[in-house]
C-alpha cells in the first residue's frame, strides 16, 4: 500500500497531528476519566484506549482521516483529540466530526479552535459536502461549540450503545452554507 503523507493541522494555539503508538499513555490519562467519557457512560480501560488508538491510526491509513491528537503548541502536551469518522445514522452513511478533551482544559475554546481546523480540512483537502455532529441533548457545552461553528440542529435519533438507548441530536453543516 502506498504511504500517504502525514496530516498535520495548525491553529493559533494548537497542533493537530495523526495519532502515534506512543500517544497511548497521555491518551489513557484523558480517556480513563468517566467525566470526560461521559457520552460513553464510563471511563475507558487501558485496553479500550489502546483499541481506540489503533482504530484511529488504521482509519487514517485506510481512509485519509480519523481522530487526531491535539497538542498545545507551546508545551507539546496532548490535551485531547478531534477529527472525522465515518458512521451511520439509521442506516445512512455519514461523516461525523467529534472531539474529546481533558477536563483540565475545558472552557478555553480549544474544541472550537480545533474543530474549525477539522472542518476546513474536511471541506478543503477531503472535499466533503456535508458534516454531521451527533450530541446528547444534555451536553450543552458541546451543543454550544457546534452552534458557534455554524452547525444547524436538524433532528434527533436514538443510538444504541452497550444495549442502552441514548437520544442524540443531529447537527449538520454544509460546505456551501458557510
Amino acid at each position: 500500500m502506498a504511504h500517504k503523507s502525514t496530516v498535520t493541522l495548525e491553529t493559533e494555539r494548537l497542533r493537530l497531528r495523526q495519532f502515534e503508538d506512543g500517544d497511548l499513555p497521555a491518551l489513557y490519562e484523558i480517556m480513563h476519566k468517566p467525566e470526560v467519557m461521559y457520552a460513553w457512560e464510563h471511563g475507558f480501560t487501558l485496553e479500550e484506549t489502546r483499541e481506540w488508538l489503533n482504530h484511529q491510526i488504521t482509519h487514517f491509513q485506510l481512509g485519509g482521516f480519523g481522530y487526531m491528537a491535539i497538542l498545545l503548541k507551546d508545551t507539546d502536551t496532548l490535551i485531547g483529540q478531534a477529527g472525522l469518522h465515518n458512521t451511520e445514522i439509521e442506516g445512512q452513511p455519514i461523516t461525523e466530526i467529534g472531539y474529546i478533551f481533558d477536563d483540565t482544559v475545558w472552557g478555553k475554546g480549544y474544541a472550537t479552535e480545533a474543530s474549525m481546523a477539522v472542518i476546513n480540512f474536511a471541506f478543503g483537502e477531503i472535499g466533503l459536502e456535508k458534516l454531521y455532529a451527533t450530541i446528547r441533548p444534555e451536553n450543552l457545552p458541546s451543543i454550544k461549540v457546534v452552534e458557534r461553528l455554524g452547525f444547524k440542529h436538524e433532528s434527533e435519533y436514538v443510538k444504541i450503545y452497550n444495549g442502552k438507548e441514548m437520544v442524540h441530536w443531529i447537527f449538520i453543516i454544509e460546505r456551501d452554507a458557510r
